[in-house]
């Protein structure tokens, strides 16, 4: 009950100074909820009391800055195509093979490069991967985990 307590508050003071920014960037707006969102999960899932209540803390404040810096330059567009390159890297690429994608508008680019596939205890294959993203001349990697859905699509799931 403590964690939701905490995970709340964190998302409330986010919330509230989003609401404030809102009208200058809302694509930073959207990272740092998304960021923030994610992060406190993250942090959710490791120790327990108030161990697990500071890695909440933490990593809801984390997400929000990482979230926040990468919302702040990627469009829609920029989204669309990271999201499309990584789904058809997972399906298609062998492991170590990079997919790029670029926005030629913003100038906004990245490369993904997927790992090996494993087979869970489940049956579903999952992959690791990196994601490199180059948004206004910086660089941010992003490394984690999706799993093959039934449909062929991928789920990220960290």
């Amino acid at each position: 009950m403590k964690t939701f307590k905490l995970a709340t508050l964190v998302f409330v003071t986010v919330v509230t100074s989003a609401c404030v920014q809102s009208q200058y960037n809302q694509k930073q707006t959207v990272g740092t909820l998304l960021g923030a969102g994610a992060g406190a999960l993250l942090g959710s899932q490791v120790g327990g009391g108030k161990g697990q209540l500071a890695a909440v803390a933490i990593g809801a404040l984390g997400g929000a800055f990482l979230g926040s810096e990468v919302g702040k330059s990627l469009d829609e567009v920029d989204r669309l195509k990271a999201g499309e390159a990584q789904q058809a890297a997972l399906e298609n690429n062998r492991s170590g093979q990079v997919a790029s994608w670029r926005n030629p508008d913003t100038g906004n680019s990245g490369t993904i490069t997927p790992k090996a596939a494993v087979q869970t205890a489940g049956g579903e294959y999952c992959r690791g991967y990196e994601h490199e993203i180059k948004v206004d001349g910086r660089k941010e990697v992003v490394q984690g985990t999706a799993c093959r859905k039934p449909d062929g699509t991928w789920r990220i799931i960290n």
